[in-house]
């Protein structure tokens, strides 16, 4: 990680001393770009420069607004090879303690930017507080979700690839107080994740600003008017390559604030008016969706077609299943917050429920993305619930389990994130099987990096990469295997346990034979139940391409 911290500057002098002492003690490269200052502003930012301390100054010969110097500071940034940009203003209003755990967590995420929210103390005029919340409720429209939570803080990390490609797109961004709201709101758009960090904000004394209340507000009315406007047209650019790929690198289209937001809609409106509110949400979702909305329609072809229907699936069935998929994540949510009926999940075939029940041993149990699991471990008891680990392949369903815990915080207890298994994941395992717990993991995602660990075999009529995961985590703990589904059937949600094998067993030089007949069996079953009611199996990629394309 190589960041550069790029100061703005117009007039604003007193306060550059001390933020560059600041950001140099964190081994930053600083770049400041005087936006065209007059006497005696200039004449001491240029004192400043100093390249053999890593502190440049770079002046601009007339005023343009901050957008303006900052995307200056930007291209010159990005050809001398930065991994990241830091911005930082020039009034010293901004409590820079907050910049090292900034920096920490664009290193972690290297690329997401890292935005500052502001925490006002008493000094903060209420016009500029009042007006910040004004802006807060308009990007949260221009982006459909909770994702920015202030876009106005000026103090953030922005990954240099990201700003290379929207440079690259010749989008027009805000030239002056406009600039802050754009840039995050169109990254945002274009895939760029957003954290957000706590930043204390001080109005010191003497404090001048350069923010004109006529002009700019204008600025910023018609700013957020155009990011209204071309809303439907800017977002399917959000498409990146990695969205074609393997399904753990799709984004998330600000999955936490959605779900907190659709929590508290769900306690204030229930879940009749929840769904009507979240409709034409989910049918916006669905008109931008790309590649996923291809998939869905993919995937819908195939599953009438395997059931011997000759009907083409529709926009309408596309946008259905896309429905069913908002509504199963509205009645897990429903499910842990008391708002489903205690008899909404009841029981079909769970005779093998009941013996695993019974049995002091652990098991691995097979789940997949058909139907809404998270609504029966809702449902079972204390007892039981507590046997239940959910191990996931990827970070993907963090944001999921935590509004979870929120909400219940019985509902996200147990999960493991489980990519790799080694030495030491392998013994934790085991002494939960030993302990008697079930080991949940899906059978129809394939993680990432795994295409060795794959069997292609037949799935609705096409071969399709399975994990091998399942049946090797349980040759590895030598336990039963079982198969949950848990369906929508006329309201209410059906249960369906089944033995899927007392031991898997792989005969040595028939390992791989073995693998794929386990992953051919699960197939079939998984189909049965697909087919049943297809608009309730929610893998919104590209299920049938190879795993093998997706490791290169």
């Amino acid at each position: 990680m190589r960041a550069c911290a790029i100061i703005p500057s117009y007039n604003h002098d007193q306060a550059v001393p001390g933020i560059v002492e600041r950001l140099r003690a964190l081994g930053l490269a600083i770049l400041i770009v005087d936006d065209g200052s007059a006497e005696p502003a200039r004449q001491a930012l240029a004192a400043l420069h100093a390249p053999d301390r890593g502190v440049r100054v770079m002046r601009l010969a007339s005023n343009g607004g901050k957008g303006h110097a900052v995307l200056a500071g930007f291209r010159q940034a990005l050809t001398e090879g930065y991994t990241h940009l830091a911005q930082v203003d020039a009034d010293g209003q901004h409590d820079l303690a907050a910049l090292p755990e900034m920096l920490a967590l664009a290193a972690q995420h290297p690329d997401s930017v890292v935005a500052g929210y502001a925490v006002y103390d008493t000094s903060a005029p209420l016009g500029r507080v009042v007006g910040r919340w004004i802006t807060h409720v308009c990007v949260w429209g221009e982006t459909l979700s909770f994702a920015i939570r202030d876009s106005m803080c000026g103090l953030r990390i922005y990954p240099s690839a990201a700003v290379a490609r929207l440079l690259d797109r010749r989008v027009r961004i805000g030239q002056r107080m406009d600039f802050d709201t754009e840039i995050l709101v169109r990254l945002h758009r274009s895939g760029t994740p957003v954290i957000n960090h706590a930043v204390r904000v001080t109005y010191p004394p003497g404090n001048t600003s350069n923010f004109d209340m006529w002009r700019d507000n204008l600025r910023i009315s018609a700013m957020h008017t155009r990011l209204l406007l071309g809303l439907p047209f800017d977002w399917p650019r959000r498409r990146t390559s990695a969205e074609s790929g393997h399904w753990a690198r799709l984004g998330e289209r600000g999955l936490y604030w959605g779900l907190a937001f659709s929590g508290l809609m769900l306690r204030l409106l229930g879940r009749r008016g929840c769904l009507i509110l979240l409709t034409p949400v989910v049918l916006y979702f669905y008109a931008t969706a790309g590649d996923r909305r291809r998939a869905s329609l993919d995937f819908l072809r195939r599953a009438f077609a395997a059931a011997g229907s000759p009907r083409t699936p529709t926009w309408r069935d596309g946008f259905r299943h896309y429905l069913s998929f908002a509504r199963r994540a509205l009645d897990t949510i429903a499910a842990w917050v008391g708002k489903l009926p205690a008899d909404s999940v009841i029981d079909g075939d769970v005779a093998a429920l009941r013996a695993a029940t019974a049995d002091r041993r652990g098991a691995v149990f097979i789940v997949s993305h058909y139907g809404n699991v998270d609504v029966s471990r809702a449902q079972l008891d204390a007892e039981t619930r507590r046997r239940v680990v959910v191990l996931l392949h990827t970070r993907h369903a963090e944001n999921y389990n935590r509004v979870l815990r929120q909400l219940n915080p019985q509902a996200a207890l147990n999960t493991l994130e489980v990519t790799e298994i080694g030495p030491d994941t392998a013994i934790a395992l085991q002494q939960r099987v030993d302990n008697g717990d079930w080991l949940f993991i899906a059978g129809d995602r394939t993680p990432i990096g795994s295409g060795r660990r794959t069997s292609r075999v037949e799935f609705l009529g096409a071969p399709a990469d399975f994990s091998q995961g399942p049946y090797l985590l349980a040759t590895l703990l030598d336990c039963p295997v079982y198969l949950f589904f848990c369906s929508e059937r006329d309201g209410r949600y059906r249960l369906d346990v089944e033995r899927f094998a007392e031991r898997i067993v792989l005969p040595r030089g028939r390992r791989a034979v073995a693998l794929a007949d386990y992953a051919q069996k699960y197939a079939a079953r998984l189909e049965k139940h697909v087919l049943s009611d297809p608009y309730q199996w929610y893998n919104f990629y590209d299920f049938w391409r190879s795993a093998t394309s997706d490791s290169r």
